[in-house]
């Protein structure tokens, strides 16, 4: 079964910076999205960031600017470049996939905490 591997996150301080990746573990064929999600403590999961197959993109108002996805399409990985970096940043990220026949893919989460 696929799975996705992140990592790159971390404690960082206000105004700092991360970059999160995402790799899966075997080949997908036919990404339709790839993307970023967060979630923090006691809030929903929500779209933070995405990158569709055609190369549109698509990033949450609070994150415009400072957030930049990316990716490498034949590594099929997903990369999250997060400057600027708020406290209200903090939150477990999930790397998300879903390809054209329908299938979502999640990764496990990973921290990122913005703190002084």
């Amino acid at each position: 079964q696929v799975q996705l591997v992140e990592s790159g996150g971390g404690l960082v301080q206000p105004g700092g910076s991360l970059r999160l990746s995402c790799a899966a573990s075997e080949i997908i064929f036919s990404i339709n999205f790839m993307g970023w999600y967060r979630q923090a403590p006691g809030k929903e999961r929500d779209l933070v960031a995405q990158l569709s197959s055609r190369g549109n993109t698509y990033y949450e108002h609070s994150v415009q600017g400072r957030f930049t996805i990316s990716r490498d399409t034949a590594k099929n990985t997903v990369y999250l470049q997060m400057d600027s970096l708020k406290p209200e940043d903090t939150a477990v990220y999930y790397c998300h996939f879903s390809d054209f026949g329908g299938r979502d893919y999640w990764g496990q989460g990973i921290q990122v905490t913005v703190s002084s």
